[in-house]
């Protein structure tokens, strides 16, 4: 199964990823660092160790000529055995130089030169204790030696203040190299600690948001099903209204129409006035309880929509006879057809409470004897309905906020009326996909225009 991601949930993922790139980044530079640190602090030991050495081996060769003028100018044994003991110190000196020096050439090539002049020292050394043994005369001695002895001492000196010298010198350029590699790396550790710790506070911002999201729409999933509990509700006290209210309604209709008929040929039509007021309020009462349970239908959901071909022309006759039966007024209600076909996909009922409210409120808010127009235009792609009248017209406040129920306009006055005909109009539009449009001017009448779209040409019924 394909997993969908919203565009939070890859900010998040993308920004955990990043962090743990970032982290696992700072975690090698880290390392590195400590292992430069323990390279250094490692030659640094070696460095101080090599100088040690080789001022150990200075030590010892001046240890040795000490034993060595010990005995010949004093001839004590002791002093023979104190430079015996200095010359046995030099040779490990010297091997675990060899070993420091494994990997500098330079180095194990002054170390070479080094042992050799040692070596041509300490062969001094001997012959002037085994000249001594056989010839005990100290200037002669003393005046074979010295010349080549000194010539030695600088030689040897020499080197060992070029050997310390290049280890100093190594060790200087190792630490500074080291310490500018760390340095580096420590201000990126620090950019990117700074950089975790903001990637790390964006990821937290979208969990935040996120939760909020969740919280708002867990809220509002909620409401709605405390809106649909209470429409539901609505819908079934107004339907049992309803019921309740259409028996003794239609009762009331029938037993007008039935006194009406037989009153006919015995009284005069203008003694019938209040038969009639009687037979038009009951009609207009049951439109009222007709729009209320269409509005509550519609809060509900349960507003059904059953679209059919019908043909335009007679519905719209058939509604303007019910409309003229209805009304008392002298209105004259004129049609006028244009278009080539006739036939258009809607639902009856639907379309029938539209034009009805319309007409009835053309009917309603305008003067007496003045004509209401009811156009239809039949198109391919759309069915269009027009119903201008000449009435009180709409103001442009009221006209933003119109088509919500219970609003009516300040003009009014003393018009009955319960402002939910556009209410009930919007709500059949909308489910027809459709678009209403009016034009008014106060005092100078208004114009509907319904636009049904027939683009879908055929409807599945139901």
């Amino acid at each position: 199964m394909n997993m969908k991601w919203s565009e939070e949930g890859k900010w998040i993922v993308t920004g955990f990823g990043l962090v743990m790139t970032v982290i696992g980044y700072i975690s090698l530079i880290s390392y590195q660092n400590a292992t430069r640190l323990a390279e250094t602090s490692e030659k640094v030991k070696e460095t101080h160790e090599v100088i040690e050495m080789l001022i150990g081996i200075v030590a010892n060769l001046n240890e040795a000529e000490s034993g060595r003028r010990g005995y010949i100018l004093l001839g004590e044994r002791l002093e023979l055995e104190r430079y015996n003991q200095a010359v046995k110190k030099i040779n490990p000196k010297i091997k675990r130089l060899e070993n420091l020096f494994i990997d500098n050439s330079d180095q194990k090539q002054r170390l070479t030169t080094l042992k050799s002049l040692l070596e041509k020292r300490l062969i001094l050394f001997e012959k002037s204790i085994e000249s001594y043994r056989k010839t005990p005369s100290l200037k002669i001695l003393e005046t074979d030696f010295v010349a080549q002895n000194n010539q030695n001492r600088s030689e040897i000196q020499r080197i060992i203040e070029q050997m310390q010298s290049q280890e100093r010198q190594a060790l200087d350029i190792w630490v500074k190299q080291s310490q500018s590699n760390i340095q580096s790396r420590m201000l990126i550790e620090i950019l990117g600690t700074l950089l975790t710790f903001s990637l790390l506070l964006g990821v937290y911002a979208q969990l935040y948001r996120q939760l909020i999201k969740r919280q708002q729409a867990e809220a509002k999933q909620l409401q709605l099903a405390k809106e649909k509990e209470l429409g539901e509700l609505k819908l079934h006290f107004f339907s049992m209204a309803s019921h309740e209210f259409r028996t003794p309604l239609s009762i009331i209709l029938g037993s007008s129409q039935l006194l009406e008929e037989s009153l006919e040929n015995i009284v005069e039509k203008k003694k019938l006035k209040n038969l009639y007021r009687i037979q038009s309020n009951a009609r207009l009462m049951t439109q009222l309880l007709s729009d209320i349970l269409t509005l509550a239908r519609a809060e509900a959901g349960k507003l059904e929509y059953r679209p059919q071909l019908l043909e335009m022309q007679s519905f719209c006759l058939n509604l303007i006879e019910d409309m003229q039966t209805l009304s008392e007024s002298s209105h004259v209600i004129k049609f006028e057809m244009q278009g080539s076909t006739t036939d258009a996909w809607v639902d009856e009922k639907l379309l029938y409470s539209i034009l009805s409210n319309l007409l009835y409120n053309a009917i309603k808010y305008s003067p007496r004897n003045r004509d209401i127009y009811f156009k239809l235009i039949c198109q391919d792609q759309a069915v269009v309905f027009q119903i201008q009248d000449q009435g009180i017209g709409i103001s442009r406040a009221t006209q933003q906020e119109m088509y919500e129920p219970f609003r009516r306009g300040e003009n009014v006055k003393g018009i009955l009326g319960t402002g939910l005909g556009l209410a009930v109009v919007k709500k059949c539009i909308d489910l027809h996909q459709g678009q209403i449009d009016v034009e008014s001017q106060e005092g100078l009448g208004t114009t509907f225009t319904v636009t049904i779209p027939q683009t879908r040409k055929k409807h599945s019924n139901g």
